[in-house]
């Protein structure tokens, strides 16, 4: 038995033994740190536990056969709740299916994790008019999605923008440091404030947390850029070490890192007014990367891929767990493919890589993010089928999220050092090679800050 296995064998279970388990639901299975499992019933059910031959004794007995070593003894594996509702709505619950991918009625997983960040629970878009934002994430480094985040803020400035661009890639920081030159940069970052919010101490960094970047002054609008670390890094690991804690607040509530990070974003958008955020997101499926792709309300996430198996490997382990905790649905329609260094040696051979491309992203998108299309005989306003809520999409479809706003390699945007000075260059080019580059992506954001708002 490993991990892999304890669910599908549990369910399988369950369900062959539902004569005795339908009495006892809802019943939620807790998956905890070192992923051991016993079961959570309500308490009222905590008396039905006594005896050697009662089907919970039973139960557990089998289960405790099956699992091992992924279970504790018969005797500890029942556990009892006096409101198994507010487990269900947990954002670390989901429901148990069977090998066909049917949910099992009335049974659920709480799935006990070390990060509170999980990539399960998606904070929706803000609908009260609030500044869009733009979250740029990639599944594997190494895509240029930095420097599309500089060339983007380049163009919305040059066409009078006021933006805000946010280096979230903590671990790994660079986006701030290519965009302010060292005399520039401001005294503290992003990491400096979520280090001393935790003891109170935010203002004290608040007023030096951003600055503006040279390129804004050829501009009618600006970039203001929000560094990872400040001129002065200063013990910046040991600083990395701890802006993933919570906070108490007063009132005995609690804040994960994330709504200490949410509560810094709304902080600068009230400070600075901009027109428009920008976030270059940590690469790869972890922490920081779900904190801005899940946490932070983004209109638009940009998802940068190579056409690679690691690529599509990587997007399908995403996609996959959105669909297993119920999330996708929340986050698909903000979704959207870039198809990163495109080749640009003859028509054909882009042609092909974007037909590629696409194809690849939509098999993925297909398989878990999209709703399963009618079957040709169904009439679309048939009870098994709503076409007008239905979210699923054809290969071609342009307004698909699978469908690739594609950039192009281009020699002059490969090993930029310092963007602000190569960008206002390019900016003021007759032959502006910002948009033959990047113009696509850049059309899909004015799109958002055209919208009319609600």
């Amino acid at each position: 038995m490993t991990f892999d296995r304890i669910l599908p064998v549990l369910a399988d279970f369950l369900q062959a033994e539902w004569h005795d388990v339908e009495p006892y639901l809802p019943l939620l299975v807790n998956r905890d740190l070192n992923g051991r499992v016993r079961i959570v019933l309500d308490e009222k059910h905590e008396q039905d536990q006594g005896g050697e031959d009662t089907p919970l004794q039973r139960l557990a007995v089998a289960i405790h056969q099956r699992l091992t070593p992924h279970t504790t003894t018969p005797e500890r594996f029942w556990l009892f709740e006096g409101d198994c509702d507010a487990l269900i709505q947990s954002s670390q619950t989901f429901p148990l299916q069977d090998s066909a991918g049917n949910i099992i009625p009335d049974i659920f997983v709480v799935d006990r994790l070390v990060s509170e960040v999980t990539w399960s629970s998606i904070r929706p878009e803000s609908t009260d008019g609030g500044i869009p934002r733009f979250v740029f994430y990639a599944v594997k480094g190494g895509v240029g999605r930095s420097t599309a985040v500089a060339a983007c803020a380049a163009a919305l400035a040059q066409a009078g923008q006021q933006v805000l661009v946010l280096d979230l890639d903590l671990e790994s920081p660079g986006l701030s440091s290519s965009l302010l030159p060292p005399d520039r940069q401001p005294a503290f970052g992003i990491a400096d404030w979520l280090v001393e919010d935790l003891v109170n101490n935010g203002d004290a960094v608040s007023d030096d947390l951003s600055a503006l970047c040279p390129l804004s002054s050829a501009s009618r609008g600006e970039i203001r850029v929000v560094p990872a670390h400040g001129r002065e890094p200063g013990e910046y690991l040991s600083k990395l070490g701890r802006i993933r804690m919570p906070k108490f607040v007063e009132g005995g509530g609690r804040q994960i890192w994330s709504e200490r990070l949410e509560r810094l974003i709304r902080d600068l958008e009230q400070r600075h007014n901009p027109d428009i955020v920008l976030i270059d997101s940590r690469a790869g499926i972890d922490e920081m990367a779900s904190a801005c792709v899940t946490d932070l309300g983004a209109g638009r996430i940009y998802l940068f891929a190579l056409d690679s198996r690691q690529t599509w490997s990587g997007y399908r382990l995403l996609f996959k767990h959105w669909q297993q905790y119920g999330g996708v649905r929340q986050i698909r329609a903000s979704l959207k493919i870039v198809g990163a260094m495109v080749p640009t040696w003859g028509d054909s051979a882009r042609k092909e890589a974007i037909i590629a491309l696409r194809e690849h992203a939509y098999n993925e998108f297909l398989e878990s993010v999209y709703d399963e299309a009618p079957a040709p005989s169904e009439e679309p306003d048939s009870a098994s089928y709503d076409s007008l809520n239905s979210f699923s999409f054809d290969l071609k479809d342009e307004d698909a999220p699978h469908n690739p706003y594609c950039i192009s390699w281009n020699q002059d945007f490969a090993a930029i050092q310092s963007h602000y000075n190569r960008l206002n260059d390019m900016g003021s080019s007759t032959a502006n090679p910002i948009n033959l580059v990047y113009g696509e992506l850049i059309a899909d954001l004015n799109t958002f800050l055209l919208r009319p708002e609600p």
